[in-house]
């Protein structure tokens, strides 16, 4: 009897280790899997990337700058007017050179069109009124040699630069490259078939414990006659739960376990205090983020006016919403909200997402218009939220972290050569804005 109890032991260590192989390359079939679609994802990226250089357009041509008026064109122009034949709320702007009477009467009616239409001009009034009568924003801080470039961009795209009609500014942004968003994860046969392996993988375990489980009942130590077990399976359970409660270290371990946990959890509340990640308030009128900026390519500093030139990007004010609903979708319940704003004489009370204490200094324009930053790293891509979230902590913590790695923009500033020089005598690192005193509490705190 020794003997065979001996010997089915044995057999069931054995068994444990197949078990524990089994679970083993289970774990080592996930983590392949994983590690394909991470290489093929990896493996693809630089095949996008080199895509997208490829096709980036080419600048110069034309009487003016033009990759400067392709900038200029999509901050103030791509909104209503396109490069081409179609009309948006204003006409296509192909040929429009030719079309009008001269270039010195274009600088006129780019800069202030109201005070063309108001001196009697007759083309200027047959255009105002062939287009529903909407006033054109007017650009008084463009310059001449600054039209020159948005006309020299404009015809530089019509002669095959870039895209025909339409609105360009999904050019100018960039769209997603294909191969890497069709490598991003593994191919669907072969999430089938890992699906399929793992389904067999379980199958397996679970055979392998039933008989885990009848070995381990036939080598139970029996009673003196050799028939019964000394005592059920639910008595030496509540025997083993027993023994265990009344051990005093494990007692003393599960208490200071839980007692860890809720020091944790204190402390992890108390940092989140002040942290509105995740906010995403309802406004008072729909406005879809998604719609505007993500399909209809938007510029960001169309509406958000101050973002380059001061502290506050600036809440958008009616009369921006009316440059395009004057005309579009003026029967809409929302855009009526606008209407009846303007009509009693009131702002739109929009809901503020992202809000800094007010001890902390932040300067919109020294970070989007000096430092190059795009609005998406602070806020997330604000081109596809339908409502608009604060995705990111703004803590100071995540503030001094982006100082830490984020390069000072140096090309083409003779305001950085010196600085640039310094740094370069004492380190072979690229100039960081923690190197010139992005870490100084005085610079966010005074």
């Amino acid at each position: 009897m020794l003997i065979q109890s001996i010997k089915m032991r044995l057999e069931m260590s054995h068994l444990y280790r197949v078990l524990g192989t089994a679970s083993l390359a289970l774990a080592l079939m996930v983590g392949s899997g994983r590690a394909h679609a991470q290489d093929s994802s990896a493996t693809a990226a630089p095949a996008g990337g080199a895509s997208a250089a490829a096709a980036a357009p080419a600048g110069g041509g034309g009487g003016g700058d033009a990759e400067k008026g392709k900038t200029l064109f999509t901050n103030n122009c791509a909104q209503c007017h396109s490069t081409g034949d179609d009309v948006l709320v204003g006409p296509g702007l192909k040929g429009v050179e030719a079309r009008t009477p001269g270039k010195e009467w274009l600088y006129k009616w780019i800069k202030n069109s109201s005070a063309v239409v108001a001196s009697g001009d007759a083309y200027a009034n047959q255009v105002f009124n062939k287009f529903g009568k909407v006033q054109m924003s007017s650009f008084p801080s463009l310059t001449n040699a600054d039209i020159d470039g948005i006309l020299a961009y404009i015809d530089q795209t019509n002669a095959g630069g870039a895209k025909q009609g339409g609105n360009d500014a999904t050019a100018d942004k960039g769209g997603p490259a294909p191969a890497v968003g069709a490598a991003s994860g593994p191919s669907e046969l072969f999430t089938i078939v890992l699906v399929a392996l793992l389904i067999v993988m379980v199958l397996v375990l679970g055979v392998l414990l039933a008989i885990a489980t009848i070995l381990s009942k036939a080598v139970t130590p029996a009673t003196a006659e050799g028939t019964q077990p000394q005592s059920s399976f639910a008595q030496r359970l509540k025997q083993g739960l027993s023994d265990t409660v009344n051990n005093s270290t494990i007692r003393s371990i599960v208490i200071w376990l839980f007692l860890l946990v809720v020091a944790k959890e204190t402390i992890d509340g108390a940092y989140s205090i002040g942290i509105q990640q995740g906010y995403a308030p309802k406004q008072p009128i729909a406005y879809s983020h998604k719609l505007h900026a993500g399909q209809y390519k938007i510029d960001c500093n169309y509406c958000h006016t101050g973002v380059n030139k001061g502290k506050s990007a600036t809440i958008p004010a009616a009369n921006i919403c009316m440059n395009c609903h004057g005309v579009i979708k003026k029967e809409s319940p929302e855009i009526q909200k606008i209407y009846a704003a303007i009509e009693n004489n009131q702002p739109i009370e929009w809901i503020r997402v992202h809000n800094l204490p007010d001890l902390a200094y932040f300067n919109h324009a020294q970070h989007v218009n000096v430092g190059n930053i795009q609005c998406q790293t602070c806020h997330g891509e604000i081109e596809k939220m339908e409502v608009v979230e604060q995705r990111s902590s703004l803590t100071m913590g995540w503030c001094i972290d982006c100082h830490r790695r984020t390069e000072v923009n140096t090309k083409g500033n003779a305001y950085y050569d010196k600085l640039v020089a310094l740094h370069s005598k004492d380190s072979k690192e690229p100039l960081k804005v923690a190197n010139i005193g992005g870490l100084e509490c005085s610079k966010c705190h005074y």
